[in-house]
């Protein structure tokens, strides 16, 4: 569940388009949420944390290796009904 943003990090749409300098400087060092009718609607973060937030945690393969599941007895075992008539 998301934590409700400090009240010096909410902005409404206008207010930010008329700080957006402002709000661009906050966000190096906290998130910065920008309202829509009350509701949050986007999240504006420094670039730093943006790229730290997505940065590939290793391969598939890695991952997969990790794995809590890996050498437990699943069943993984793909039916073989045939396919099904669709109509074209």
């Amino acid at each position: 569940m998301l934590s409700e943003p400090k009240e010096d990090s909410k902005w409404t749409v206008a207010g930010a388009k008329a700080r957006l300098s402002e709000v661009i400087e906050r966000a190096q060092s906290s998130p910065q949420t920008i309202t829509r009718n009350g509701k949050p609607s986007v999240v504006v973060v420094s670039a730093e944390e943006w790229h730290r937030k997505t940065a590939r945690k290793g391969t598939l393969a890695e991952f997969l290796l990790e794995s809590p599941l890996r050498g437990t007895d699943l069943d993984l075992e793909r039916q073989r009904d045939e396919p099904r008539d669709l109509p074209l």
